[in-house]
């Protein structure tokens, strides 16, 4: 989080009463690099009572971006991993006194693998006690996951359809870059342009 970012959230913590929600959340994103943890709860407070609906935002993306300056796959392994530590370790979660936590890295590396099938109550017994000591890092962690549960499989490869749709974008703002360089030659600016259409065509059929 850059000094502009934490310089607007102190402008804005000024505004709002002591002690309410809105203000909480953000007192926790000013103290989102010492104190993970406070902020995960609340971000699921929020999303889970759509606070953000009455503060005049349209969605919880929205809000996490523009009020607390987060990006949204930020806010999502926060949420993630708030609920995976609530729900392996509810006393961690709650507790006021978060020095002991872990590391938001590694356990948002646990909450990934178990979204995707591939952690459970055993695995976690046998690592528990190196990642609450802090003793277990981010790349032990993911090696222990792969031992146990082999690989990560590979994202599934996109159709031939969004595939294209894909390449046309990228010709298309080849082509809006081109229009705005002088550099390049009008014949050049002309060719990028058809190209851009030519797949547009091909992947509206």
């Amino acid at each position: 989080m850059g000094t502009g970012a934490v310089t607007k959230l102190d402008a804005r913590i000024g505004e709002l009463p002591e002690g309410s929600l809105r203000r909480k959340v953000l007192e926790s994103a000013r103290r989102f690099k010492a104190s993970w943890v406070d902020l995960g709860r609340m971000l699921a407070q929020v999303r889970r009572e759509e606070a953000w609906r009455e503060w005049g935002w349209s969605s919880f993306e929205e809000y996490c971006t523009k009020e607390l300056f987060l990006r949204r796959a930020t806010a999502e392994k926060l949420a993630m991993s708030y609920g995976f530590l609530e729900k392996h370790e509810p006393e961690m979660a709650r507790a006021r006194e978060l020095r002991s936590a872990p590391p938001f890295e590694v356990i948002e590396v646990l909450s990934r693998a178990e979204a995707a099938g591939r952690m459970d109550e055993s695995a976690w017994g046998e690592m528990r006690g190196g990642v609450l000591d802090g003793e277990a890092g981010k790349a032990e962690v993911s090696r222990k996951i792969a031992e146990r549960f082999g690989p990560p499989p590979r994202p599934p490869q996109p159709d031939a359809e969004e595939r294209v749709a894909r390449i046309a974008g990228l010709a298309r703002r080849l082509a809006e870059a081109c229009e705005g360089e002088r550099q390049v030659p009008t014949p050049l600016r002309r060719a990028a342009r058809d190209l851009a259409d030519a797949l547009d065509r091909l992947a509206g059929d």
